[in-house]
């Protein structure tokens, strides 16, 4: 069972970690057509920012489940956390010091996954539900 509860959320975060992926993608093609490779490049690596940490903190979050082993779960969602935390902020400061991108294409890309992240958890949980 609890394998079963692991794999499940397993899933589930690879689906999100994909939409994301596809947000991303089509915020960097918006950013291109409409203002340029810069602001192109830049919205791709604040839905990045986004992103990975996310898939950091999923791969750790869901390597346990049940009740027999709560004491790793709360670990690596312990552990998951504060590695999504540092990696957000190593790609901040590459974002801003290493490759000098525009601010606002990052930070609103950023918020855009940050906020879909959410709503795309929400509904990939609804349809697995309804199953």
């Amino acid at each position: 069972m609890a394998n079963y509860l692991a794999q499940k959320g397993q899933k589930m975060a690879t689906k999100v970690l994909f939409l994301q992926t596809l947000i991303v993608i089509v915020l960097g093609a918006i950013g291109l057509l409409l203002f340029g490779m810069p602001t192109a490049v830049s919205a791709m690596f604040g839905g990045i920012m986004s992103v990975l940490p996310n898939g950091i903190f999923a791969l750790l979050a869901f390597r346990y489940a049940g009740a027999s082993q709560n004491q790793m779960v709360v670990r690596s969602f312990s552990q998951g956390a504060k590695l999504k935390l540092i990696f957000t902020m190593i790609l901040a400061v590459i974002a801003f010091y290493g490759l000098k991108l525009p601010p606002l294409p990052l930070f609103s890309s950023f918020m855009i996954l940050t906020v879909s992240h959410w709503v795309v958890t929400a509904v990939v949980q609804a349809k697995t539900n309804d199953k």
